[in-house]
């Protein structure tokens, strides 16, 4: 009997950790996304923008929100360093695509990395929310006006959203991460990822 209770107690209180990938070419602002996020949601003072360097690697963030547990895996945007990103694909929940609104110059680079992640067959199904970042600043690009640019044709098959915001300021950062729950709560992909994690004994 204790366990049928203990069972019901999980299943009603436990919270669901998910794991995030946070790409997106070099100076996007993914770091400073994240370093906001951590303010958002623990009422933490993150890094200030102007002492956040880019990343060389892997930053990891932990957040809860919508009644989850939300691993952030924020990864290195230079050239160089997007091997490393396959890495993380196969036990990635979502990914957050940061594109930086108010630099017309990047969105090729941006537009070519994102088309050989969403290609990847370890993220199949994973849902995919894009941020058309930096709208603080002058001469940034709505999140309407950036998706008929990129023009994706890899999108058929995952939920997906556009949004603009500002990691600077957290502008529809909240309301981007409600969405992102939503849609991983309602994936395919969680339930395989969460089969394949009982398959090798992890809860």
């Amino acid at each position: 009997m204790f366990s049928l209770f203990y069972g019901l107690w999980n299943y009603m209180f436990s919270k669901t950790e998910f794991h995030v990938l946070i790409l997106g070419v070099d100076k996007a602002g993914k770091t400073t996304l994240l370093e906001k996020l951590k303010s958002l949601y623990l009422d933490l003072e993150g890094l200030p923008p102007d002492r956040i360097v880019p990343t060389v690697g892997l930053n990891i963030g932990r957040v809860e929100a919508s009644n989850a547990k939300l691993v952030f895996w924020d990864l290195g945007g230079q050239i160089g360093l997007r091997t490393i990103w396959e890495k993380y694909y196969e036990e990635a929940h979502a990914i957050m695509y940061v594109i930086d609104a108010a630099c017309p110059s990047s969105f090729e680079d941006s537009k070519s990395a994102l088309e050989k992640v969403l290609r990847h067959e370890d993220l199949r199904g994973a849902p995919l929310l894009l941020l058309a970042n930096k709208q603080d600043l002058a001469g940034a690009v709505s999140a309407e006006d950036l998706a008929r640019y990129l023009d994706l044709k890899e999108l058929n098959e995952r939920p997906y959203m556009f949004e603009a915001v500002s990691a600077y300021n957290g502008t529809a950062l909240k309301p981007s991460i409600n969405w992102l729950v939503d849609m991983m709560e309602r994936s395919k992909r969680t339930e395989i990822l969460r089969v394949r994690a009982g398959a090798n004994g992890r809860v």
